[in-house]
């Protein structure tokens, strides 16, 4: 293999008015969180597999002692008003090559399809441990903020976006296409259910379907447990003059 490929399954057929979302592994893992979440619980179908020379080099092995290269996926949701690309994977490309490399595949698929509007998850590390998680969005235009002003945060995040993450919705503008980045506001220290929740809540009434967060819920109530136990350690080891805490156990 000397460049990254998408093989398609047979028999995806016509897509309505296709809107494609990434949920590629990130801080947090926010965005694949929300992805495999979407993809269990509203019953995504196997569309295409990406494989590339620029992910690691390795292999996974499978519980019945088997093999397989890594790769990203893509599921075909089908929703009322319109159909859902949901993008999932094991890793990113590790070289800057390779990541304009992927995301231009993934672009040449979403045109394919007739993508015109594009959404990539990930999270946006502001330190907050607990509480309520704001959902942080950048758009590629005036046009996009404007539309999903009254959804999503805008103007609060700074900094770069790493990834495919960033890279799609910047060169999906080159192609005409509207995209944005949501991000989910979390720690960025540990998997972040809390997070995919507050997003997951987002897209639930940006693309006017339900969905069972029951699963979703009682993992984010887990961790603001653990997390909230974390912080009661902290504060009682300050108080006892330990100033040089290096770990929690």
């Amino acid at each position: 293999m000397i460049e990254t490929a998408i093989i398609e399954k047979h028999g995806v057929g016509r897509l309505k008015d296709p809107v494609m979302v990434t949920g590629l592994p990130g801080i947090g893992l926010v965005g694949q969180v929300v992805a495999k979440y979407m993809i269990k619980k509203l019953g995504g179908k196997k569309m295409a597999d990406l494989y590339s020379p620029h992910f690691p080099h390795q292999v996974l092995m499978t519980k019945k002692g088997g093999m397989r290269l890594l790769k990203n996926k893509f599921y075909l949701i089908r929703l009322k008003k319109r159909d859902l690309i949901i993008v999932v994977g094991d890793v990113q490309a590790i070289t800057g090559d390779g990541q304009y490399e992927v995301a231009g595949k993934i672009l040449d698929y979403a045109q394919k399809h007739k993508v015109r509007e594009i959404i990539t998850i990930g999270g946006y590390s502001s330190g907050k441990m607990s509480g309520e998680k704001k959902v942080f969005a950048a758009a590629n235009s005036e046009k996009v903020m404007k539309r999903h002003k009254d959804e999503f945060v805008f103007g609060e995040t700074k900094g770069s976006i790493v990834g495919v993450a960033g890279l799609l919705p910047a060169l999906a503008l080159i192609r005409g296409i509207d995209a944005m980045c949501v991000m989910g506001e979390t720690h960025g220290s540990y998997v972040d259910p809390s997070s995919a929740k507050a997003v997951l809540e987002k897209l639930a009434k940006l693309f006017s379907f339900k969905i069972d967060m029951e699963q979703l819920e009682q993992e984010a109530k887990e961790r603001e447990k653990m997390i909230k136990k974390i912080e009661g350690e902290i504060e009682k080891q300050a108080a006892g003059g330990n100033k040089d805490i290096t770990y929690i156990r």
